[in-house]
């Protein structure tokens, strides 16, 4: 029985050995040992050697941006291009491991050093972050505008639109949104704004918020400082190995010709912003990123599809270092296109300087050694002068020097001293203003004097309903009794009208920081205590003081022309400084030699006049020769990585730079309008060739009776010629009047506006000119005929606009689309679209006779005026003022062109506040000489203060 169990086994045993399924189990147990073992080697004897290197050699894609195209003006003088430079950027290669505390702190670690490293080369990190610091240390936004805050403070958050921000989030100040973003525990960045100095988390809340901007995506780099030195570079790498994720990339970087000249045209570019992002259809979208550059403003904006290279794409892998190990492939990026202006680069920057030097010679013309001036004691406004408190005011207003660093410890004399009577004044202005405040007997707006009215004012308006809302306009009834005795009739106090405001509900109560208020009384003391600690924190009201401190003498004009020297915004002169200190150097002759010499601008001032627009063309075909925008700014400054507090100067100088005076900037035409109403009144029938009438100085038809710029002398019978040649307001009055005869002989204003609309349409006046950049639109007056007949009523047009306007009447009435852009070519200069003339409106309906009268009044108007005296070219042209206020100079215009028998130019200038229209005259003139290189035009640009001829009476 055993043996038979045992023979069983032998024969189960033989038959297994002779089975193939035996074979195929050995070698599955060998193989599995094998690969079980091998297993075993990889992950845990060599586990992390093999997971670093798994890590650190990733395979990356990474788009290559194409190079920008450049920009040229008509004679291929280059006025945008491109230059290669070293940036420093970051990419996301930490551990996804890491949490978010240790991740912060490595970041920051790693952003501290390379801070480090840049500064020590002197170089700087980027500063486009919204915020910026004061003189004094203090956070304060950028935006100049309330709108603009919020967009940036709905960025910060994450939000789509300002809507979506809470009310708590709407009041953040510049420190709480850095705070906000040093320390929230979800999304901030572990920094410390407490204990480290403002300077330094400005600068690291910059990083981050750049990198954020991405989205810190994974091995997408973000620019922590462009344009670095050789030496920069070479520290970065070298620290390579303890700076994960950072490296030294050849950047493309964007630079400008003469940027002052021509930014008004060109713009600037920047990092597309997420809003701009946003905007874009989803196929554009596929073409930008977040990191992207892309025109601002400009033409570079507005061209940004034809400028912007075709973007290229590499995959390769890396190494622990983030050194390229293996290439896999390489898709090579392609130039943008190059664009070619009509504009002529060297009669641009003439005309600019033809600008600034006129208005600075107004300037002098205007300026006097008087501290207290009062606008309205003038009988005119051409009798307006510019006091020269309104100078040593400027220096401050507009921040030629900066009024924050009068109190800082490394002050210069003057400073201190300015500062010191500045304390003062404070002090004794916010106590006198808050005992106005309490008073429940203070007496009225009308009976308080004017310092403390402009107090008054700038509590109810600037800070009540402009800056904090606190007044609720919307709800307030403009009918109300207290509302118009405080606004209009002026015969209560600020006290009252408050009072009454929180009775009606006019107040928001939830700014005021409390939670709520049992009676009236309690919110008013709230009140009280929020305006005063407004006051004690507002550099605008500061300005304010200044003004009432320098016209009191509390400080002097040489103290504050000193702290110029004392600053760096006038390179130091030691003669002229110390005479400023001890009194033998004259403020007010300092201040005129400064302004003649134009080492001080116009612009820098930004008094009444401070700006100017002119506008060249070729009224054959429309194309732009010169479209200049006084002042200008650096757009080399903004460009690329923005230099922030440069741009906030920009964004908030009164002078407007980033405002552009000739395609933006409208007034009213003033008699410049005049060809249209004698073409109207022509055409019509209303007048003809041999129509004479007569011109008594006043208008008589219609109440109140307009006066002519004679009166009250008067010019006898015209014909339509002498009328222009004399701009005769009476004449076009009469023409306007006739105009709006209808069929039964009765005057219809209406009738009239319709008339001289239906010709204003004709001239192109209804719409924009044309150019490339942004313009705003044109108004057609729409009321009162006679008065509109002259250029006045509700007409509002861009110096571009009369442009083209006067280029009609020189071709006789073919209007053109104006156009800046001659061609577009490739990289390698193939053509790929040429500019063709653009024809608008052709006014075949006015006869050649017609024309033939308007040209001549023109041409008289030149040759008759002493400030075409000389003039070795036919011309003809007419002259325009504007009028604002009488406490505000009239603005001065001119168009015209030339030659008269065949014109190749014509020209729209207008210096806003310039008083007199010969000035603007002038300006015509003279780019008229410079164009056709007449006798002495090399001597017109001089380099200082422009000497004003004989200002003529008249428009």
């Amino acid at each position: 029985m055993f043996r038979d169990i045992i023979d069983r086994i032998k024969e189960a045993g033989e038959y297994i050995l002779r089975s193939r399924l035996v074979s195929l189990i050995v070698i599955f147990i060998l193989t599995s040992s094998i690969l079980i073992g091998r297993l075993f080697y990889l992950q845990i004897v060599r586990g992390a050697d093999y997971l670093e290197n798994y890590e650190l050699q990733i395979r990356k894609t990474k788009e290559i941006p194409g190079t920008r195209g450049n920009i040229y003006d008509r004679n291929g003088n280059l006025l945008a291009y491109n230059e290669l430079a070293y940036s420093v950027t970051i990419e996301d290669t930490l551990s996804t491991d890491l949490s978010t505390s240790e991740k912060n702190e490595a970041l920051n670690k790693i952003l501290d050093r390379v801070l480090e490293i840049v500064e020590s080369h002197g170089d700087s990190v980027i500063d486009s972050f919204g915020i910026i610091l004061d003189s004094a240390g203090n956070y304060q936004f950028t935006q100049s505008s309330e709108t603009q805050r919020l967009r940036f403070v709905a960025d910060v958050y994450g939000l789509t639109t300002i809507d979506l921000l809470t009310s708590e989030q709407r009041s953040q100040s510049a420190a709480d949104i850095v705070h906000h973003l040093c320390t929230d525990p979800v999304y901030g960045y572990g920094l410390d704004d407490s204990k480290e100095d403002p300077a330094y988390i400005l600068k690291m809340v910059n990083m981050r918020y750049a990198i954020n901007l991405n989205s810190y995506q994974q091995y997408m780099s973000t620019i922590l400082a462009s344009d670095v030195s050789d030496e920069t570079a070479a520290a970065i790498m070298e620290n390579k190995d303890t700076l994960t994720g950072v490296d030294i990339e050849e950047d493309s970087l964007r630079r400008y010709t003469d940027g002052e000249y021509f930014s008004s045209i060109i713009g600037y570019t920047g990092q597309i912003s997420q809003e701009e992002y946003n905007a874009l259809d989803s196929d554009e979208k596929k073409q930008y990123s977040l990191s992207d550059i892309v025109g601002k403003s400009g033409l570079e904006q507005t061209l940004d599809s034809v400028l912007q290279g075709k973007k290229g794409k590499t995959t390769f892998y890396v190494d622990n270092l983030g050194k390229v190990t293996d290439t896999v492939s390489r898709t090579e990026p392609e130039a943008g296109n190059d664009v070619y202006l009509t504009i002529d680069k060297d009669l641009q920057e003439q005309t600019y300087h033809l600008i600034e030097e006129k208005v600075a010679g107004i300037v002098l013309e205007k300026l006097q050694n008087v501290l207290n001036y009062d606008p309205e004691s003038a009988n005119s406004a051409s009798d307006l002068i510019i006091p020269v408190s309104d100078v040593y005011h400027a220096f401050i207003n507009n921040n030629i020097v900066d009024a924050a660093h009068f109190g800082s410890d490394d002050a210069g004399p003057a400073e201190k001293e300015v500062y010191e009577a500045f304390q003062k004044k404070k002090a004794s202005a916010i106590s006198d203003i808050m005992a106005q405040l309490r008073d429940s007997n203070a007496a009225p707006y009308d009976e308080l004097s004017d310092e403390m009215q402009d107090y008054m004012d700038y509590i109810s308006i600037t800070i009540l309903e402009r800056d904090t809302d606190l007044l609720l306009t919307d709800q307030i009834d403009t009918s109300d009794e207290t509302y118009n005795a405080w606004r209009n009739e002026e015969n209560i106090s600020l006290y009252t009208y408050l009072n009454y405001a929180i009775s009606q509900n006019w107040i928001d109560t939830s700014k005021l920081g409390g939670s709520s208020y049992t009676s009236s009384e309690e919110i008013y003391q709230e009140l009280l205590n929020y305006l005063e600690d407004y006051l004690n924190n507002d550099s605008d009201f500061d300005k304010l003081l200044y003004e009432y401190l320098i016209k009191s003498e509390g400080v002097s004009g040489a103290q504050i022309c000193a702290t110029a020297y004392e600053q760096g915004a006038l390179p130091m002169d030691e003669d002229d400084y110390n005479g400023l200190r001890d009194g033998s150097v004259s403020a007010y002759s300092w201040i005129r030699e400064k302004i003649e010499n134009l080492e001080i601008t116009p612009g820098q001032l930004a008094l009444e006049p401070c700006s100017g627009g002119a506008v060249v063309s070729d009224p054959q075909t429309g194309e732009v020769l010169a479209c200049v925008s006084y002042p200008g700014y650096d757009n080399n400054r903004l460009a690329n990585t923005m230099d922030s507090s440069y741009y906030q100067q920009l964004n908030t100088g009164l002078s407007r730079p980033f405002y552009n005076k000739a395609t933006q900037e409208r007034t009213a035409p003033g008699s410049t309008y005049k060809m249209v109403s004698a073409v109207a009144g022509l055409t019509e029938g209303v007048i003809n060739g041999g129509s004479i009438i007569n011109c008594s100085g006043v208008f008589t038809e219609v109440t109140p009776s307009p006066k002519c710029w004679i009166s009250p002398g008067a010019h006898g019978g015209l014909d339509v010629v002498s009328a222009l040649q004399e701009s005769c307001n009476v004449f076009f009055y009469t023409v306007g009047y006739d105009l709006g005869i209808d069929d039964e002989g009765n005057y219809d204003s209406e009738l009239g506006i319709q008339k001289l609309a239906e010709y204003a349409q004709m001239f192109g006046l209804g719409e924009t000119s044309g150019v490339e950049i942004p313009e705003s639109d044109p108004q057609i007056s729409d009321e009162y005929a006679v008065q509109s007949a002259i250029g006045q009523g509700t007409n509002n047009y861009t110096v571009s606009q009369l442009n083209r306007y006067v280029a009609a009447v020189a071709n006789s009435g073919t209007v053109y689309s104006l156009t800046l852009i001659d061609r577009t070519t490739d990289s390698n200069g193939k053509l790929i679209s040429d500019n063709e003339p653009e024809v608008v409106n052709t006014m075949d309906n006015i006869s050649s006779s017609t024309w033939d009268l308007v040209h001549e009044g023109m041409e008289r108007m030149v040759s008759s005026s002493s400030t075409f005296a000389g003039l070795d070219i036919s011309m003809a042209g007419k002259t325009g003022t504007a009028q604002i206020s009488d406490t505000h100079p009239d603005n001065a215009l001119f168009v015209g062109y030339a030659p008269t028998d065949n014109p190749e130019i014509a020209i729209a200038v207008r210096i806003a506040n310039g008083y007199n229209s010969s000035y603007s005259a002038e300006i015509g003139r003279d780019i008229t000489q410079i164009y056709f290189d007449l006798d002495g035009s090399d001597k017109i640009v001089t380099g200082k203060a422009a000497e004003l001829g004989q200002a003529n009476a008249g428009d």
